[in-house]
């Protein structure tokens, strides 16, 4: 088998996305690439995939890899990691027999995965689940009580410019069925018009329905500049010290930020930002909340995530999954009805009003005429 195309390459699939076209072959470091990416490279078209880490690993069940191959995308893994240094965006390069071509000139081997190893890989995944599922509450439970001070003490917020008190707030990760779940609440949205905040890439998942961001939140590693020019206000999330990786393309776009220095992901700050700020209602979207959720990201743990939705629960209204109890596949029954509840106050009239009535029955004679009745 023979692959050629153009190369786009980036060790963070997330920030990959953003560059790739139909037709490219993706070079990506990912190790057990989860569902959202695996989804984000379908919708992006690539020819295949060139991995080198382990697409799935077996150490929890992993539906990612197998989407790839059942929607026909190659995945191709490597264990030569150099051929990051060597290659460069935009260029040609091809697969062909298991060795890797760029310029011409041979780089590397590879292995072209097979579905049947994926599906023992899962198999083994949801073999492992109790053990892993065990090892993840210790986790969880060892840094909730390391980091329960945090919860429990004032937390130093930002100053922000967008109102949230008294107000529904509606916050936006890029997380499992994120696209169903907006496009269910959509009309929750327009009545009640609540503060956007999208969590990284969740601002760009706001703007796909037409919605513009209040607040994007986050390191900001996965959300686009369209993105960040068009939203109303922009807080970066720093470390404890200080540290915010995300300020540097800020200064770099000219844009303008706030600092949230906290420990937590940037789902938990942004749901502490509209608690702390007296939102009445806190919708989620896509957000993580189990432990496959936290595994596709590279947690071993939710410590902070759980002290959260503690403090804040009373408020929270967790709408992953909200898509499912709707269907949106009407029975025909219901369309009869809904044209006979239609048709009732016309066929009243018509029995209160005798020139109505005649003309209905002139319309029936001239439909029997024409259907051949």
């Amino acid at each position: 088998m023979s692959v050629k195309g153009i190369v786009k390459k980036d060790k963070k699939t997330k920030r990959l996305i953003y560059k790739l076209k139909p037709g490219d072959i993706a070079l990506l470091s990912h190790e057990d690439i989860d569902e959202i990416a695996a989804e984000a490279l379908i919708k992006s078209r690539v020819r295949c995939i060139i991995n080198t880490e382990k697409t799935m690993t077996g150490y929890y069940p992993n539906k990612g890899p197998l989407k790839l191959l059942e929607n026909g995308i190659p995945i191709y893994e490597t264990d030569d990691k150099n051929i990051f240094n060597i290659v460069e965006d935009n260029k040609i390069i091809e697969i062909k027999n298991n060795k890797i071509f760029y310029s011409n000139k041979f780089i590397g081997k590879c292995k072209l995965i097979k579905k049947d190893e994926m599906l023992n890989l899962y198999d083994l995944g949801c073999r492992n689940f109790d053990v892993k599922l065990n090892d993840f509450i210790d986790n969880t439970i060892f840094y909730a009580k390391k980091e329960k001070n945090w919860i429990t003490n004032k937390i130093k917020l930002p100053k922000i410019e967008t109102l949230i008190k008294n107000r529904h707030v509606l916050i936006v990760v890029r997380g499992k069925s994120y696209k169903q779940d907006l496009k269910a609440i959509l009309d929750y949205i327009k009545n009640k018009r609540p503060v956007l905040i999208g969590v990284d890439g969740g601002g760009d998942a706001l703007l796909e329905f037409g919605l513009i961001p209040d607040i994007v939140i986050g390191d900001l590693d996965s959300v686009s500049d369209r993105c960040l020019r068009l939203c109303k206000e922009i807080i970066v999330h720093a470390y404890p010290n200080g540290y915010a990786p995300g300020l540097k393309r800020i200064k770099e776009n000219g844009l303008k930020a706030k600092i949230f220095s906290s420990v937590g992901t940037s789902e938990d700050i942004a749901m502490l930002l509209a608690y702390d700020y007296g939102a009445e209602l806190i919708v989620a979207v896509g957000t993580h909340n189990c432990m496959i959720d936290f595994l596709e990201k590279g947690r071993k743990g939710m410590g902070s995530t759980f002290l959260v939705r503690t403090k804040i629960g009373s408020k929270l209204v967790d709408a992953k999954g909200i898509n499912k109890l709707y269907d949106e596949k009407l029975e025909i029954k219901y369309y009869v009805y809904l044209g006979l509840s239609a048709l009732l106050p016309i066929y009243i009239l018509s029995m209160l009003h005798f020139p109505i009535k005649m003309m209905l029955n002139q319309i029936s004679i001239h439909i029997k005429m024409l259907i051949g009745l």
